[in-house]
Parts: C-alpha cells; structure tokens; sequence
C-alpha cells in the first residue's frame, strides 16, 4: 500500500536521550573548567610555588591513567608524595604518610592536589564527573570496567562511587556504582555528585590520606 503524505508528516525521529545528555555534560564541563581555572589561578599559583620550595621534585605529577576506552593518558596533579613513592593507589601503601612531602598532608585533605586536573577537563580527557580514572597498572578494575561497558564513559574528577564509599570500596562494588551512573547519566545527576563532593570535602569525608 502506497504511503500519503499524512501518513509521513506526523512521523517524528528517534531522539537520542543519551547523546544529548553527553552534549550538554561537555558544555558544562568546559564552561565549568573556564569558570575555575579564571578564580583559582592564583591559588594554583600559590599551591605550585609552596610545592616546589617544600620538597625535592617537580611541581605536577603525571600519573598514567587509563581514559576513555581503556586509552592511557597522563593525568596532572599537585605533587603530594616524595619522588621515590612507590607508583600504585596511594591506600595500598602500607605506610602511606611516610612518603608524604611537608604539604602533602594538607593539599590531600583539602583535595587541592586535584585542581591540575581541571586542564585534562578542559581539552576532554576527563570530566567534572565520572568514573574515577584507573592507574595504569590497576588490572583487575580495568576489566570489570571493561566488561560492564563502564569504560566507554571519559573518566572524572569525582564519580558516584566517590561519593559513596571513595577508596574503602571493594572493586566490585565500586564498579557496580559505575554502572548505576552510566545507566541514569544526566546532568542533573552530575550537578548533584559535585554538591556531595564538595559538601565531602569541606567536611573531609573518606579522605584519609
């Protein structure tokens, strides 16, 4: 049977929810990452000098993490350990203070040390929100991820599982929260993570070291 044009003109295209969803996160994350990088400058400027006259080393920290579809990227942060830190997750340490500098101690606590990575925001590598980048070496979160379809997502500076358990999380579950926030990704749910990381901070939530 032949279609008239009555039956074409009411027909309305798929929206894709989920792309519009990441559109919107990238405008944000870049307005955002402008609005940061123009207030905190001269903070950062006093973290990075306070740095390199406290101990040996240079100022930033690239740590190999793994990105968006398990790609490696070098993500900066405010050197807070001694050069010859081991290089695995801080928690794994078993004595994780012993390799802090003079000011590591406070730039952790007061997460001061992530303000670097407000560059790997603006260019894209990362986001305000997400799954909190793996180090290189992590293999066994790297497949869960991997597996669970978690890796398609671009890392972030705090995700859902750091607001709910950060580093005393099993694997497992910490993945599983990955999950549950690719699965209901907007940007409310984003505005929402960065008022409890925040509110975390402020009030040194699950930052033990």
């Amino acid at each position: 049977m032949q279609r008239t044009a009555a039956d074409t003109t009411g027909a309305q295209p798929d929206i894709n929810w989920r792309e519009i969803n990441y559109f919107g996160k990238r405008v944000f994350d870049v307005t955002l990452a402008i609005l940061t990088i123009a207030l905190a400058s001269v903070p950062m400027l006093l973290i990075a000098m306070m740095v390199k006259l406290s101990s040996h080393g240079p100022v930033l920290y690239w740590s190999e993490r793994i990105g968006r579809d398990n790609n490696i990227f070098s993500m900066p942060k405010f050197r807070t350990m001694l050069i010859e830190t081991p290089t695995v997750a801080t928690h794994i340490l078993e004595t994780p203070n012993n390799y802090l500098t003079p000011i590591g101690g406070v730039l952790r606590k007061a997460s001061l040390d992530e303000l670097p990575q407000i560059w790997s925001i603006l260019i894209g590598r990362m986001s305000f929100v997400g799954p909190r980048p793996a180090l290189f070496n992590q293999t066994d979160l790297i497949d869960l991820r991997s597996e669970s379809g978690v890796s398609k997502l671009v890392p972030g500076l705090t995700g859902w599982a750091q607001i709910n358990g950060r580093d005393e999380l099993p694997i497992p579950d910490k993945v599983q929260l990955d999950v549950e926030y690719m699965n209901n990704i907007s940007l409310l749910m984003d505005m929402k993570i960065l008022c409890f990381t925040l509110y975390n901070v402020l009030v040194r939530d699950g930052i033990s070291h």
